[in-house]
This record gives structure tokens, C-alpha cells and sequence, in this order.
């Protein structure tokens, strides 16, 4: 990788690169002035801007902890659950997959997670249930719920270590992870966390050009949670690109060894229970808050009342097998328009970028998308476009929804709260926000002058072997036959300032 130019050594500042942190820090006297010597960058300075972003994170997941504790007893009367916004998979499932009971996950319980987080549900609560049967007085709930929210947030702090480590010379980005308020209230509804760890340190031994570790790390996430394995694509399309490809087919084989070693023992041994998960993405119906949701909510405004008028959403909500066919071509074909974006971009895009757009597409035209899910898109909407002003926008639609959700969860239990329409509004604001934020991610990949990761590293600091590669000469013909500049965005250009928020 060549070295930064001098221009570019230097920890890059929000307050002048971020038009939106910019226009705030107006209110305290203005962005650091350009001879000043920022207090975290003076020798022998204990407060240096990485540690105050992991004891930011530190405290934001204890607030979290705070946050959850009316339904740590797991005494859920009068839907506390709901209305205190308390809600967690990991106190329901430790009583509903009968880990409260001893039961081994999978061997004597079918579990509706993917291996590696029902090996994880095993891993802590068994010890609990043990200990529960040696001193009946402890609340075994809460137990496993503090298990796991303090293994859960050690991931976290762990996911924020490494976008610092992929952002040395942009340390503050990683705050827009680590104070995030959607990370506050989310952080222990399930187990994502675990998946999200092991797909950022994925990206990091990329990063640091060991694509069998990384491709190894992606295979464990993706039998954690499936969308890790998604990551793949993109390396697939840039290795194209680059002329890198036994990189890629390393990663990926050990991609395949990873998920074929955790789940093998399982569906070889406890068939039945293995199938669980992938049965019930096949016959799961349209779930709240996706499109597919709204579309069904807008089939039933306008159904005009006559015999045998039903909308298509309706109908698709009616014909899973439709449905699922629908998700996964749009799904495909997103990921296809990606693929080409990626190959006829003037410049090479950053990883981060096509991960983010391709993970984004997944959950726009999933027939699922639970509310836990926003912490998929928050490290990788760091990496790849770290301007906090869309990111707040798009934070507040998300805790908009959360609201929402809560609200629509209590009308389903006889409690109606808010009009329906209200929460499809909600639903329906969150995927415009995750579609704008496609749509700048794809404006900054097609005009890498506006990337402000760019303009202070001289390529792609996720980029690990793909970096400074030549483009395969068949891409370069292509680009140049569709009348595609080869290789926009020289130096001068992407270090230029920029006033775009």
C-alpha cells in the first residue's frame, strides 16, 4: 500500500470534514483552527480520542442495561415488556427453547436460530439452569439475561475496537456507532451482536490481508446469523475487478469450512432440529414494518369492496410460496445492479460500500425485518459513509419505528395505542431513510471526490489485497466501451475540499 501523502497524515477532525458536524460546532466558536494542537494528540495525553470513544460505548451500553432491567425478573404483567420498551428474545427464548429446563439446544429442543447462536444460548444458559438446580433461590432469568448482556456488550466494545482499528487516522467516526441511540435500545433484544463481532473482525483480517481468517470469521457470523456470508458478494465483485481472485476463493473456502464445520454435527445428528430455522424462513408470512407490510396496509385503502378484488400485496401475504420467490429475485437482481456498479464505477468502490448496499437491499425487500436488525447497518453505515448528519436523520426514523413497533405490539395484545396508518407511517419513514442512504453511498461510489473516507486515505483502508491492484484490462474495455472514465478521482480531486453534508 503506498504511503499517505503529508496532506493526509493527520487524524481528520469531524468539525472539518462533516458539513453537518460543522455547522454545529458554530455554536462553541467553530471547527479546531488549523495550527491548533487537538488535546488528544498532545504526547503523554491519557484521554486520546480512541479511549474516549470505548468509554462512551461503555456507558451507552450500561444505560442500555438500565433500559432493560424492568423485564430482567422476568415478571411481565400488565405487558411491561411493552411499555416500558424492555423487551428481549434473550429472556423470553431462555424459558420458550427450554434452556430453563436443561434442555440441550437442538438435541432436545429445535432452535430457530442458525448453529452458532444456538451453540452461544447453550454455552450460558445450561451453566444458569445448573446453577439454578444448586440454589433454587435464584431468579434463573435474570441470571441468563446478565450473562448475556455482559458477553453481548463485550462484543460490542470489541466491534467498536475494530472500526477504530480500520479508522485509525478517523477515530471519530466509531462514535457514531459507540453513541448510537439505536445500539441503546437494541443492544440485547437478541443476539446479533454476536454475529456483528465476528463479521467486523472479518473485515479486519481482510483488512490487514489475511483473507483465510477473515473468510474463516465470515463463515463462523454467517452461521451465527446469515447476513455476514452476504460480504462475500461484494469481495467476489472487487476481486473481479482487481485481478485478485485466489484472494477471494481462499476467504471463501474458508468461508464454507467454517459454516460446514458448526453445522454438520447438528444436521447429521439432530436433522429435524437443524431444518428448524430454514422452515420457518420458508413459511413465515409478511412480518411488520417491511415493505411488503405497507404494501399490504395501501392494498386495503384502496380495495374498492367488489367480490374477488384483492390486491397484490394481499395476494402475495396469502401465497407465501409467491412471496418468497418475489424477496429473493428482487434481492438478486439488487445485488446484480451492485455487481455492475461496482465494475463500472470510474474508481475501484471501498468494500464497506458495496457490503453496506448489499446488506440494505437484503433487508428493503425482505419479508422480515425485525427491529433488532438496524444494528446490521450501523457499523458498516460507519465504514462506509460516516456523515453524521443523514446518519442522525436516519437514527430518528429508527427510534421513530421502535416507538411504533412497541405501540403496535400492545394493539396486538387489545390495547390500542395508535392508528395503524401511524405505525405503517413509521415503517414506512425508516425505509425511505435506509433508501437514501443507498442512494448516497451509490452517488459517492460513482463520484469518489465526495467520499470523505478518500480524502484522507489514498484507497480503500478495508481494502487489504485489493489495494492498489490494477483493474482487469476486460473491466477497463467495458467502462471505457459504455463511455465510463477509467479511473476518475485522482488525488488532487478526492482531497479537494467539499461542502456536501
Amino acid at each position: 500500500m503506498s504511503a499517505p501523502s503529508p496532506d493526509t497524515d493527520r487524524t481528520d477532525l469531524p468539525a472539518e470534514s462533516d458539513g453537518f458536524v460543522r455547522g454545529l460546532s458554530q455554536a462553541i466558536g467553530g471547527p479546531v483552527g488549523e495550527h491548533a494542537v487537538p488535546p488528544t494528540s498532545r504526547r503523554g495525553h491519557f484521554w486520546t480520542a480512541q479511549r474516549i470513544i470505548l468509554a462512551l460505548v461503555c456507558l451507552v451500553l450500561a444505560a442500555s442495561w438500565v433500559q432493560k432491567s424492568p423485564c430482567q425478573d422476568g415478571d411481565w404483567q400488565k405487558n411491561v415488556q411493552y411499555t416500558r420498551f424492555c423487551y428481549t428474545d434473550v429472556l423470553a427464548l431462555y424459558y420458550a427453547e427450554g434452556l430453563n429446563e436443561g434442555k440441550v439446544p437442538y438435541r432436545d429442543h429445535p432452535v430457530e436460530y442458525p448453529v452458532v447462536t444456538g451453540y452461544f444460548m447453550g454455552a450460558l444458559g445450561l451453566p444458569v439452569h445448573a446453577l439454578g438446580e444448586r440454589y433454587p433461590a435464584i431468579n434463573q432469568g435474570r441470571w441468563f439475561y446478565n450473562a448475556n448482556a455482559l458477553v453481548l456488550s463485550i462484543l460490542a466494545v470489541a466491534s467498536v475496537a475494530v472500526l477504530l482499528a480500520l479508522r485509525r487516522r478517523r477515530p471519530w467516526d466509531a462514535a457514531i456507532f459507540a453513541l448510537s441511540p439505536v445500539l441503546l435500545v437494541t443492544a440485547t433484544v437478541n443476539w446479533d451482536l454476536l454475529a456483528i463481532a465476528l463479521a467486523m473482525f472479518g473485515l479486519l483480517a481482510w483488512a490487514r490481508r489475511k483473507p483465510l481468517i477473515a473468510g474463516l470469521l465470515l463463515g463462523l457470523g454467517g452461521a451465527a446469523k446469515l447476513w455476514p456470508l452476504f460480504i462475500l458478494g461484494p469481495l467476489f465483485v472487487l476481486a473481479l475487478r482487481s485481478q485478485r481472485i485466489r484472494a477471494f476463493l481462499l476467504a471463501l473456502g474458508a468461508a464454507v469450512f467454517a459454516w460446514l464445520a458448526t453445522n454438520l454435527p447438528i444436521a447429521i445428528l439432530y436433522r429435524t432440529s437443524w431444518n428448524r430455522f430454514f422452515e420457518l424462513n420458508d413459511t413465515r408470512p409478511i412480518d411488520w414494518g417491511t415493505l411488503w407490510y405497507i404494501g399490504r396496509y395501501l392494498d386495503g385503502k384502496w380495495d374498492t369492496g367488489a367480490a374477488g378484488d384483492q390486491g397484490p400485496f394481499q395476494w402475495l401475504s396469502d401465497n407465501v410460496s409467491a412471496l418468497n420467490t418475489l424477496t429473493y429475485a428482487l434481492t438478486i437482481l439488487a445485488c446484480a445492479a451492485i455487481g455492475a456498479l461496482c465494475l463500472l464505477a470510474p474508481r475501484r468502490p471501498r468494500l464497506a460500500q458495496l457490503a453496506f448496499l448489499v446488506v440494505a437491499a437484503f433487508l428493503i425487500f425482505s419479508k422480515v425485518w425485525s427491529q433488532q436488525y438496524v444494528l446490521w447497518l450501523l457499523p458498516l453505515i460507519v465504514l462506509a459513509r460516516p456523515r453524521w448528519g443523514a446518519i442522525i436523520a436516519w437514527t430518528v426514523a429508527e427510534i421513530g419505528y421502535f416507538a411504533a413497533f412497541y405501540a403496535e405490539l400492545l394493539g396486538a395484545g387489545g390495547k390500542q395505542v395508535i392508528p395503524e396508518g401511524t405505525f405503517v407511517l413509521a415503517s414506512t419513514l425508516r425505509l425511505i431513510t435506509v433508501a437514501i442512504l443507498c442512494a448516497l453511498v451509490v452517488r459517492e461510489i460513482w463520484r469518489p471526490e465526495l467520499d470523505v473516507v478518500r480524502r484522507i486515505y489514498p484507497d480503500d483502508p478495508d481494502g487489504g489485497v485489493l489495494n492498489d491492484a490494477p483493474d482487469a484490462k476486460w473491466t477497463s474495455t467495458l467502462r471505457q466501451n459504455l463511455g465510463v472514465r477509467g479511473r476518475a478521482g485522482s488525488t488532487s480531486e478526492i482531497l479537494a475540499p467539499t461542502s456536501v453534508g
